[in-house]
């Protein structure tokens, strides 16, 4: 792995100056936390990264998801798009169901979309 990051990382800040998915992960317990960001970190480092870690969300443009196994047989999510040279983490969840909710791919999109 190289010493430098290819893709870093940035957090999607609102227009009301919050950074969603920060709050988000914050909010996790820190083995959690931890594992998540030690993914994101992969995908910063090793850019571009495949299966099992990272995938495009098909029929969704530009947007793409990490992918975190945690505890107790729970999936994390960060919902990420390439901009500007960065990763920009727009939307973080802990996946309930097998298919993905539209609603969390949909608020996803409207932040990829409000991107300057």
């Amino acid at each position: 792995m190289e010493s430098r990051k290819r893709l870093p990382a940035r957090f999607f800040q609102s227009e009301a100056g919050r950074l969603p998915v920060r709050e988000w992960l914050l909010s996790l317990e820190p083995e959690d936390r931890k594992a998540i960001g030690d993914d994101i970190r992969t995908a910063e480092f090793g850019w571009p990264v495949g299966m099992p870690l990272c995938r495009p969300i098909r029929n969704h443009q530009g947007l793409w998801e990490i992918r975190t196994n945690l505890s107790g047989s729970r999936i994390g999510r960060v919902f990420f798009c390439a901009h500007a040279g960065n990763m920009v983490l727009l939307h973080g969840f802990v996946k309930k169901t097998q298919k993905t909710p539209a609603k969390e791919l949909a608020l996803a999109e409207k932040r990829m979309r409000g991107l300057r």
